[in-house]
């Protein structure tokens, strides 16, 4: 955005909610966008991008936790493979942070490119060695399905590898209705509390395993959850919660 009378470039963040998933939201609010969209694995999205023009940037991290939660499980060496080979291309983005964009491309050409080159194949070829019904399947089609956009931070050093900063700057103000679908069984126990605020305990990728955190603890959830939403306070990905809300 342009400030009035100062000529200077602004950068401003907007949120939109909308009360469902459909794809005419994304549709309707930006009607006319035809720049880079940085997404998570929402289909909407790719419909958008067939009726705008508009580039889908995918998000690597939504990736590599569909590996992480198999390699968590178990011995998973296809999984834990994988993993590995993400963990090269995030190496490179923590060595090339903060820089300008034509510096930060040209190391990706360089370095992110061949793990990429080589990651697509090896991906294709441990598909058709395992059962098309199980999890690490539908892990592997997921990614080969968003190729191009997974591979699209190679051409602009403005794109970012995930959604995460997204993701994590939209948590202080974050709704209830966020956290869950109002027919989802921990909404049952959040209706049984009286709620001043939003209150949302974080859990990270590895806890998805652990047993379910379906109680709410105590009458008041803003005492009981350690972020508190509507605080100033930073809540980590991997800050231990208390028992408050599943893996929302």
């Amino acid at each position: 955005m342009t400030g009035p009378g100062t000529g200077a470039t602004r950068r401003g963040v907007a949120y939109v909610y909308a009360p469902d998933r459909k794809a005419e939201r994304p549709i309707a609010h930006l009607a006319g966008f035809g720049g880079i969209l940085q997404v998570d694995g929402y289909g909407g999205y790719r419909v958008l991008a067939d009726k705008s023009g508009a580039m889908l940037a995918f998000c690597w991290a939504h990736v590599r936790r569909r590996f992480y939660e198999l390699a968590a499980a178990g011995p998973a060496p296809i999984a834990s493979e994988a993993l590995r080979r993400i963990a090269d291309l995030y190496q490179v983005e923590a060595d090339i942070r903060g820089q300008p964009a034509d510096a930060r491309l040209a190391v990706r050409q360089e370095r992110s490119r061949p793990i990429l080159a080589e990651l697509e194949p090896w991906l294709r070829e441990k598909l058709g060695l395992i059962s098309q019904k199980t999890k690490l399947a539908e892990a592997i089609r997921y990614t080969l399905s968003r190729w191009e956009g997974l591979s699209r931070f190679l051409e602009n050093g403005r794109i970012e590898l995930d959604s995460n900063t997204v993701e994590r700057s939209i948590r202080p103000i974050a709704m209830r209705e966020s956290l869950c679908t109002p027919s989802s069984s921990i909404c049952k126990h959040w209706k049984r509390v009286h709620v001043g605020n939003a209150t949302r305990a974080t859990f990270s990728g590895h806890r998805r395993f652990d047993r379910p955190r379906c109680q709410v603890v105590g009458a008041d959830l803003i005492g009981c959850a350690r972020n508190n939403l509507c605080s100033r306070k930073n809540a980590g990905f991997d800050k231990a919660p208390y028992r408050v809300i599943c893996d929302a």
